[in-house]
């Protein structure tokens, strides 16, 4: 999954992409790349960030939705927690929705899931974006968050929405310290034991940089991210979120010629 975000404010390439023209150069650029999926986001969920309205967020990501869509036919995923917003990105040509809340942003958000007939990826967040790391703390980061998940892939199927049709996400970085976002990577099996397949996303997050603080940059993190897209990959999880597909799929197939002996 190749992350485009149609923001002015993003934590690692906020304003690069944030005109239609060019978030669809990107997404084409990504796809070129071997995407597999294009996730398209216009509003931001980093750390502080400010909410937008559904009204903004639609007049960013379905003009650029709808050009994709025009010129590749590979899954458009929709990162937002508005339900509108979805409606409005799958109508444009997404196929999946992709939601930091797992459906709770809104009381009708799995009945909309559900009638859109859509993938859904459920993510685990403590807390909301603006204060989501303010000292998140947890007696069972593992068992807390698949319990979460579960629930609410549960909750989900009781909307309407079909079992595979649902993606777990253990939310690195959202509400979680460094320890946290390692425990949860170690014990990724955890989450793909509940039988859904699982999303990991933690390209260019700032826990990379609490391991070398010298990562300042989002840009200086690429060998972190690397690092834990492969971790990921071999512990289990279906797909990688990140920002360098071309570096990620290369070190994906190593990964798999090695595994193949």
């Amino acid at each position: 999954m190749g992350i485009v975000n149609v923001t002015p404010d993003s934590f690692s390439d906020g304003g690069r992409w944030a005109t239609t023209e060019r978030a669809v150069e990107q997404a084409l650029r990504l796809a070129e790349q071997g995407v597999d999926v294009l996730d398209i986001g216009g509003e931001s969920t980093r750390p502080g960030a400010d909410p937008v309205t559904e009204g903004q967020e639609i007049d960013r990501v379905a003009p650029v939705i709808a050009a994709i869509r025009a010129r590749w036919d590979g899954v458009i995923s929709i990162d937002t927690m508005k339900p509108a917003v979805a409606r409005a990105a799958v109508a444009a040509g997404a196929a999946m929705w992709n939601d930091v809340t797992a459906l709770t942003h809104a009381p009708d958000s799995a009945a909309v899931a559900a009638e859109l007939g859509c993938d859904v990826v459920l993510m685990h967040m403590k807390g909301e974006p603006r204060t989501m790391q303010a000292d998140p703390r947890y007696d069972d980061v593992v068992a807390e968050v698949a319990a979460y998940l579960n629930d609410r892939a549960q909750a989900a199927m009781a909307a309407g929405v079909a079992r595979d049709r649902i993606w777990l996400d253990p939310g690195i970085g959202f509400g979680k310290t460094l320890a946290h976002n390692m425990a949860l990577t170690a014990h990724l099996q955890t989450l793909t034991a509940l039988g859904f397949p699982v999303l990991y996303a933690a390209s260019r997050k700032r826990t990379i940089q609490a391991i070398d603080p010298t990562a300042t940059q989002a840009d200086d993190r690429l060998g972190g991210s690397l690092a834990l897209a492969l971790e990921g990959a071999r512990r289990g999880a279906r797909m990688v979120r990140v920002h360098d597909v071309r570096e990620t799929v290369q070190a994906l197939k190593v990964q798999a010629a090695v595994a193949n002996g």
